[in-house]
C-alpha cells in the first residue's frame, strides 16, 4: 500500500500541496486529474524521493520516503512529464544505460517490456531525440519498466501524443497492471481517466475527491444540457446571463449547462432568452453527465467556496464593528 499523510508543500508564498491524505492499494491503476499548478507533479516527485515535504510522510509498501529513500528509488520506475532521457543516445543505449544503473540487463527483465519495447525495437540505432512523440514515450516507459518496479509512476504520459499512440499506451498500462503493478498516473485527458480503477481531483493543492470514475459520474445530481449555436462564444456569454444559470462551460463544440436547483425548468424559455440576445439556430438537448462535467462542477464549488470565505473575510475585518477605538 501507498500512503500519503497529511502532506503539505509550499515554494516560498505558493502554496503547492495543502494537507494530503491518501492511500492506493498494491495493483491498482490510481489516477489524478487537476489543472496546470494543481500539485501533481509536486506530490509525484515527493512519492518518487526527489523532494521533501514540509509536513506530513509518505510510506510506500513499507519504506519511509525520507527514511528509505535508497530503497525506494529500486522498486519505482517514474515518468516525469517531460521527456528526460539522453536524445543524443540511441534507443539501445538509453534502455542499456538504464539497465546498468539498476544492476540488471535488457535480456533479464525483456519479457517485461517486450510488448512496449517491440514497437520501437527496430529503431534501436535510431537518436532518442529524432524519435516521434509516441515512440519517445514508449523508450520512456521501458527504460522506467526495465528495472522490474512494483511502482510506475507516470506524469501526464500521453500529452501532446496522437490518439493512436495515446490508445496504445493505455493498452499497455492495461497490461502491466494485470502483472501486478501498481501505476499512479496523471491526465489531463477525461478519456483516459475512466480507465482507472480511481480517480481523485485535485485542484489548488487539495483533493476535491477521491472514488471510481463511475461512482464519481453518479454523484452529479444536476439535470445538464447541450446546446450549441452558430456563435458559440456569444452563446457562452448569452447563458452566463440568463438569470437561472448555474454553470455554463465549453465542452467541445458545444456548451454544458445546469440551472439554479438542478432541475431544469424550461427549455423553451432558455431557447426564447437566446434567441433574444441574438443566438442563430440554437440546439438544446438533454445529455448524461461525464467525469469532465463532475470535475468542473467541484472546481466551480471549490472556488465559489474559496470566493464566500474571502468576502467573509474582507467584510468581517473592514465592517465597523471589527474598528479599533484606539
Amino acid at each position: 500500500m501507498i500512503k500519503f499523510v497529511e502532506i503539505s508543500k509550499s515554494f516560498g508564498e505558493i502554496k503547492a500541496l495543502n494537507n494530503i491524505n491518501l492511500e492506493i492499494d498494491k495493483a491498482e491503476l490510481f489516477g489524478f486529474i487537476g489543472p496546470d499548478g494543481a500539485g501533481k507533479t509536486t506530490l509525484f516527485r515527493i512519492l518518487v524521493t526527489l523532494l521533501k515535504p514540509d509536513k506530513g510522510n509518505v510510506s510506500v509498501f513499507g519504506f519511509d520516503t525520507i527514511k528509505n529513500y535508497k530503497e525506494i528509488r529500486k522498486i519505482v520506475g517514474y515518468m516525469p512529464g517531460r521527456f528526460s532521457l539522453y536524445q543524443d543516445l540511441t534507443v539501445e543505449e538509453n534502455l542499456n544505460f538504464y539497465a546498468t544503473i539498476f544492476g540488471t540487463t535488457i535480456q533479464e527483465n525483456y519479457p517485461l517490456i517486450k510488448d512496449i519495447y517491440s514497437h520501437i525495437e527496430p529503431y534501436k540505432k535510431r537518436l532518442a531525440g529524432k524519435l516521434s512523440g509516441g515512440m519517445k514515450q514508449k523508450l520512456a516507459l521501458s527504460c522506467a519498466l526495465i528495472h522490474k518496479p512494483d511502482l510506475l509512476v507516470l506524469d501526464e504520459p500521453t500529452t501532446g501524443v496522437d490518439a493512436v499512440s495515446r490508445k496504445e499506451f493505455w493498452e499497455m498500462l492495461l497490461n502491466l497492471k494485470k502483472k501486478g503493478i501498481t501505476i499512479l498516473v496523471s491526465t489531463p485527458y477525461m478519456d483516459e481517466a475512466e480507465k482507472c480503477d480511481r480517480v481523485a481531483f485535485i485542484q489548488q493543492g487539495k483533493i476535491l475527491s477521491i472514488n471510481k470514475p463511475d461512482c464519481i459520474i453518479k454523484e452529479f445530481k444536476a439535470e445538464l444540457l447541450s446546446i450549441t449555436a452558430d456563435d458559440n462564444y456569444l452563446l457562452l456569454r448569452t447563458l452566463r446571463d440568463f438569470p437561472g444559470t448555474a454553470s455554463a462551460f465549453p465542452f467541445g463544440n458545444t456548451i454544458h449547462y445546469t440551472q439554479k436547483g438542478k432541475t431544469i425548468q424550461s427549455i423553451d424559455e432558455i431557447r426564447s432568452f437566446l434567441e433574444s440576445r441574438g443566438n442563430k439556430n440554437v440546439k438544446i438537448k438533454k445529455v448524461n453527465a461525464g467525469i469532465e462535467d463532475c470535475f468542473m462542477g467541484l472546481m466551480k464549488e471549490e472556488n465559489e467556496f474559496l470566493s464566500e470565505g474571502m468576502n467573509f473575510y474582507v467584510g468581517g475585518m473592514n465592517s465597523p464593528s471589527n474598528k479599533s477605538t484606539l
